[in-house]
């Protein structure tokens, strides 16, 4: 079985036309940024899911796809990445045989995607950029009447369908109409509609569009309030140092815990420090107690470029209340 997969670049800039990048996981081939175009690797037809040789696709003036090379091995993940036109989705129309190409050439498992489309499509799963299933349908029958389509039996597509919606945290909304599904729930339930029978090649657009691995079915509010309150209730101030030596970040950040009892975090920045203060009931303001902590540092000759304290900006109390982390942040040791 392989995979193919597209999928924007997390640094791309949406609405800027550029090459797609070819990435390939197991694949025996390595992957090229030329002019939109991904290498083809020296391999054997047998051996390929994909091969395709100067693809082109044009939308009117529109010139979507420039002839692109691809060679993806059987059994491999292999991905398209770039920004927002730059041909991803149109390439994997045209090897899924919904696009017809202007130019070039593209074989699918050693089928033509042109001369010899039907046998393609027996053999190949699509779950598109959009979700395409039936809105006025619960989330079962959809994977139901698939998996008859398919050829599946009445029951055992019920016991797919089942096992389907079991693995994709669908379960309990397994009766309700897609209509009613949020975002998130129409796209894994899309997902799963690509596999309800086993392909030999998947064919994914933008799988994770509209998916938050870190959210859950059915949410809850963890806080409610002003942006006042809200500030207030994750501490009275963040603290921000940073020193004139990054070699003195360990040393200061030890300090810094014992004098100011909090957990200070080091940032990706080698010289940055940070730290939330709390509101204690105490005749010392958080000032006072950052103010002294900054005299101890000037005392054990760790200087300090520069520091500030104040408000945590809403960024930061949703960081702090749902416990994540920027990327690149850690605790200091202690």
């Amino acid at each position: 079985m392989s995979l193919i997969g597209a999928g924007t670049a997390p640094d791309a800039a949406p609405g800027t036309a550029s090459p797609a990048l070819g990435t390939a996981h197991r694949a025996p081939g390595t992957a090229h940024s030329g002019p939109g175009t991904a290498r083809r690797a020296p391999s054997g037809g047998d051996t390929l899911a994909v091969e395709a040789a100067g693809l082109v696709k044009s939308f009117g003036s529109t010139q979507a796809v420039t002839g692109v090379d691809l060679a993806v091995a059987r059994g491999s993940i292999y991905g398209l990445l770039g920004p927002n036109g730059a041909g991803k989705t149109t390439t994997v129309r045209i090897l899924a045989t919904l696009l017809a190409p202007d130019g070039g050439r593209a074989r699918v498992l050693g089928h033509d995607v042109v001369t010899d489309a039907a046998a393609v499509r027996r053999r190949v799963a699509l779950a598109g950029q959009f979700a395409t299933v039936d809105d006025d349908l619960t989330g079962w029958e959809n994977l139901v009447l698939l998996g008859r389509l398919a050829g599946l039996a009445r029951r055992a597509a019920k016991a797919r369908a089942a096992g389907l919606l079991t693995a994709f945290g669908l379960e309990k909304s397994a009766a309700r109409q897609v209509n009613t599904f949020s975002g998130g729930m129409r796209r894994r339930l899309d997902l799963a509609t690509s596999i309800v029978v086993r392909a030999d090649l998947f064919f994914l657009d933008e799988p994770t569009t509209g998916l938050d691995p870190a959210s859950r079915a059915h949410g809850q509010v963890i806080a409610e309030g002003t942006t006042g309150e809200l500030k207030a209730s994750v501490g009275s101030g963040t603290l921000r140092i940073r020193l004139a030596d990054p070699a003195h970040r360990p040393d200061a950040g030890r300090m810094l815990t014992r004098s100011l009892d909090v957990t200070v975090h080091t940032e990706a920045d080698p010289a940055v420090l940070t730290a939330r203060i709390p509101a204690r009931p105490s005749a010392r303001s958080a000032s006072e107690h950052v103010a002294s902590a900054i005299t101890e540092l000037a005392r054990a000759d760790i200087a300090v470029g520069e520091f500030a304290l104040g408000q945590p900006s809403l960024d930061e109390v949703f960081l702090t209340l749902t416990g994540y982390r920027t990327p690149g942040s850690q605790e200091a040791p202690s």
